[in-house]
């Protein structure tokens, strides 16, 4: 129970065992800089530091962003994280009141850590364990959003035993639904083992690229068009904030796109009609409440002639001042410090 007269101890959780770890390590970073002090007494966790854990750190992105990995090594040569042991025991008094989970990808944004959490009773940010596990798989996150009347684009989804995949089947299908189309693991974020395949001689080494990150793999119909984002927060009632507009420079968001600083273009609010940014908001809400979300989300959309097409919906996105939905909320006048409060209010919300 939080003592409301004393400062509240926020554990900020982020590293962990995932290929994203850098990108979880800068996002923790930030949100450690940029907790107000008078109100929060912050403390850093790594995730991946479990006494007792057999687990090992899963493959990073094969291309290592600059700017990701200074806010790793700085945090790393800092030694200012403690482990989850030292948050979970009683005994050691660094036990927070509430958990900021900012760690992206497996064994973080895949509903494990809330269940962990859920266990020790502790309150955390953002979704639960079934909406977490969701938005995660995007295979069954697209399944569960199609029987909501979420617009989704046509997929081939398959799993991969030991690396081996029905080929000639494989190959017929994605003929039929036709190309270019973009192979991704369904369980990995930020881009990572993601191709864009525009002719049938590509298929196999776009495959065994997305097998080297996961078992489930999606090859989805590529839509072309103009790339939105729209971030939602709250709980029980929650609301769209102003849509984002994403201009790669070189054509393709994909990992060095997103967390090279400069190499892409974020418009708030987009350069689309009052009735589309509408449209888009409202379409993001349903996918929010679709999948059980809660606190923040942020969904990805693709715009074309054709309508709106949902690509994934993210339940811990970045969260660096820089990050989509922080530009979002500043352009709602949400600051950064603001926007920060409010999710940890949404987390205590039911404790």
């Amino acid at each position: 129970m939080v003592e409301r007269n004393s400062k509240i101890r926020v554990a900020v959780m982020m590293g962990g065992l995932s290929s994203e770890r850098g990108v979880s390590l800068s996002t923790g970073k930030q949100i450690l800089e940029a907790l107000d002090a008078d109100k929060y007494e912050s403390i850093g966790v790594d995730s991946a530091m479990i006494p007792g854990s057999r687990r090992q750190c899963l493959q990073g992105a094969s291309t290592e962003v600059q700017a990701v990995a200074d806010a790793g090594a700085a945090l790393a040569n800092a030694n200012k994280l403690v482990s989850m042991q030292e948050i979970a025991g009683e005994k050691s008094g660094m036990r927070p009141d509430v958990v900021f989970i900012a760690l992206h990808g497996k064994f973080g944004e895949d509903g494990t850590v809330q269940g962990f959490l859920d266990l020790l009773g502790i309150p955390y940010t953002g979704s639960g364990v079934l909406a977490s596990a969701l938005a995660m798989d995007k295979s069954m996150a697209k399944k569960v959003l199609a029987i909501d009347g979420v617009p989704v684009p046509p997929s081939i989804d398959f799993c991969c035993i030991n690396g081996k995949w029905d080929e000639a089947a494989i190959a017929s299908g994605v003929e039929k639904m036709g190309y270019p189309v973009i192979v991704k693991p369904s369980r990995q974020g930020s881009t990572i083992g993601m191709t864009k395949v525009i002719s049938p001689k590509e298929l196999n080494n776009a495959i065994n690229q997305a097998v080297s990150y996961d078992s489930q793999i999606i090859v989805e119909k590529f839509v072309e068009g103009t790339e939105l984002t729209v971030g939602v927060l709250g709980n029980n009632e929650p609301f769209a904030l102003p849509v984002v507009e994403i201009v790669p420079a070189k054509g393709f968001y994909d990992y060095e796109a997103k967390y090279t600083p400069g190499a892409t273009e974020e418009i708030v609010p987009a350069r689309i009609s009052a009735e589309a940014s509408a449209k888009a908001q409202e379409i993001a809400l349903l996918a929010h409440k679709s999948l059980g979300c809660r606190g923040v989300s942020r969904t990805d959309i693709i715009m074309n002639a054709d309508g709106m097409h949902v690509l994934e919906v993210n339940t811990i996105p970045g969260m660096t001042p820089t990050s989509l939905l922080p530009q979002a909320a500043s352009a709602a006048g949400i600051s950064f410090v603001r926007l920060l409060d409010m999710l940890i209010g949404y987390a205590l919300e039911d404790n």
